[in-house]
């Protein structure tokens, strides 16, 4: 083979370069997982950003008796105040979102910056990485969480940065395998051998190729850092003046919705945490199998499996 050659291997794979983010994700809505979750994390982020104007009551005003069950005039029923629960979860929603969302945002930033230098570098950079990367991953980080938020404050801007700061080990140690990968094909060998720089190899060449991957982790993050909000809230560690899915289960159980047995001052914020936790993990999986296609194939599945038929009995039957 030629110096000017590449082998089909290495071809493969600058061409999926080439076809970049969006031609990934096209390639997964054709799975039913992906588009059942995609259908779900839409129509929470719909009611996220058009909720407060659809509200039907106001969350600062009682519009019913207190813990009144559900009904015609108010549908997930009242909380012990005489609030609206409906308009409570739609408007808890944006909020949980927004610190879920942003708080990925950092823990993704983080770990990919991490994890690309740690495997484009290798060496000492590598290992005092790694070793920092090591350090954070063997904390519990729920009970980390809740000590730094105890000894912040209860703030979302400091649920935020805990989560985000936290969050992001895995990230790292999976972009750096990847990226290690990446550094000792023969393009990338040629790239460097023509005089383009780190930064440049790394802007167009490595970080292409684990944007994907990254994309996968970043849906996944989401699930992770919701309900990190939401144990913390419920925990009383967030703000006490925001509404979230959290300190709505919060100040209900505190105010003994269970003893009462207003079981819907609770269920309908925990039932949406659920729903949107799953439509993230669908679509999350999706784009991981895409990724990945031997996991596919690495549990059974029970629409697909079936017994095969005993060796000559076909024969036997002719």
């Amino acid at each position: 083979m030629s110096s000017n050659t590449i082998s089909t291997g290495e071809v493969a794979v600058e061409l999926h370069a080439d076809q970049g983010l969006w031609a990934t994700l096209r390639g997964v809505m054709r799975e039913p997982s992906a588009i059942v979750g995609t259908a779900v994390i839409v129509f929470f982020v719909l009611a996220a950003l058009f909720g407060p104007l659809v509200a039907p009551y106001s969350l600062t005003e009682p519009s019913c008796a207190v813990y009144e069950p559900p009904s015609s005039a108010h549908w997930l029923g009242c909380d012990d105040g005489g609030i609206d629960v409906l308009s409570l979860v739609l408007q808890g929603g944006r909020i949980s979102m927004i610190v879920g969302v942003v708080a990925t945002v950092i823990a993704m930033t983080l770990g990919a910056v991490i994890g690309v230098l740690s495997g484009y570098f290798g060496g000492a950079t590598d290992v005092v990485l790694m070793r920092i990367t090591d350090y954070f991953l063997v904390i519990p980080q729920i009970v980390l969480m809740i000590v730094t938020a105890a000894v912040w404050g209860p703030s979302l801007s400091h649920v935020i940065v805990v989560i985000g700061l936290l969050m992001w080990t895995g990230t790292a140690r999976v972009i750096r395998a990847q990226v290690k990968s990446i550094r000792e094909r023969t393009y990338i060998r040629r790239v460097e051998s023509l005089g383009a720089g780190h930064v440049r190899i790394m802007l167009a060449h490595v970080v292409p190729q684990v944007g994907p991957l990254l994309v996968a982790n970043t849906v996944l993050a989401i699930t992770v850092a919701i309900f990190n909000e939401t144990a913390l809230a419920f925990l009383g560690l967030s703000d006490p003046t925001a509404i979230t899915w959290g300190t709505i289960m919060e100040r209900a159980f505190e105010r003994s919705a269970v003893s009462a047995g207003a079981w819907w001052a609770i269920v309908p914020a925990g039932l949406a945490v659920a729903f949107f936790v799953m439509g993230c993990y669908l679509l999350g999986r999706s784009i991981e199998d895409s990724l990945n296609p031997r996991l596919k194939v690495s549990y059974l599945s029970p629409w697909s499996w079936r017994l095969r038929p005993l060796v000559g009995r076909d024969k036997e039957a002719v």
